[in-house]
């Protein structure tokens, strides 16, 4: 899959994890993203971006018992009001569906369907997807040359999708790092594709100034 470029309007495309509930075993999982602070700051997208993001993923829930009721297992991650759907959908009728209603939803550009009409995954895959997507986001951490919370990370029955605002440079060092993690089987870019100069605008942004801490 080539990567997306924020010159065009996507076709394809946690931190924590919010849990909703489609039902008592087909949970919702929402990808949730902090917004304010530090991280707010450090984040690509603008805050009215990270806002919008945070709107859409609290929004889908109910859409998404409006379109299917209890049946599937669906996770959301909105970045940049590009929203990726991943996990199982009981039939191809529900997974249209399902897009159809995200696709409503106000502000969302574009939508990645990457749901697999399947069973629900078990709770012990849904544990290794969360051991996976934990793993590749240290690997980040830990590696000198990139910016870590450039990248979000979903991870679905092993396959790692990988969203953000980066250079081509970043987009390549991004796959390759998450590609070495034990347990991924396959690795899918969904980014947003910036400039080197775009990057260098970002790092030459001051910080925000320091809260002030409160008299005692």
């Amino acid at each position: 899959m080539r990567p997306l470029r924020s010159s065009l309007v996507p076709t394809l495309l946690a931190a924590a994890l919010l849990t909703g509930s489609l039902s008592a075993c087909a949970p919702l999982l929402i990808g949730g993203a902090a917004v304010g602070g530090a991280l707010s700051y450090s984040d690509r997208r603008t805050t009215g971006a990270q806002l919008e993001d945070q709107s859409i993923e609290l929004k889908a829930a109910p859409r998404f018992r409006e379109a299917i009721g209890d049946r599937g297992h669906i996770n959301v991650t909105s970045f940049n009001r590009t929203v990726l759907l991943t996990g199982e959908a009981p039939t191809e009728a529900d997974k249209a569906a399902a897009e159809a209603a995200i696709t409503k939803l106000e502000n969302v550009r574009a939508t990645l369907n990457e749901l697999v009409v399947a069973p629900n995954s078990s709770l012990v895959d849904r544990s290794n997807d969360a051991l996976i997507t934990s793993k590749v986001k240290a690997s980040y951490v830990d590696a000198k040359d990139i910016f870590a919370n450039a990248y979000k990370v979903v991870t679905e029955r092993g396959v790692v999708y990988l969203m953000g605002r980066v250079t081509e440079r970043e987009a390549d060092r991004g796959v390759a790092i998450a590609r070495g993690v034990s347990g991924v089987t396959k690795v899918v870019k969904a980014f947003e594709i910036i400039t080197e100069d775009e990057l260098a605008g970002y790092r030459s942004k001051p910080a925000p100034p320091a809260s002030p801490t409160p008299a005692r």
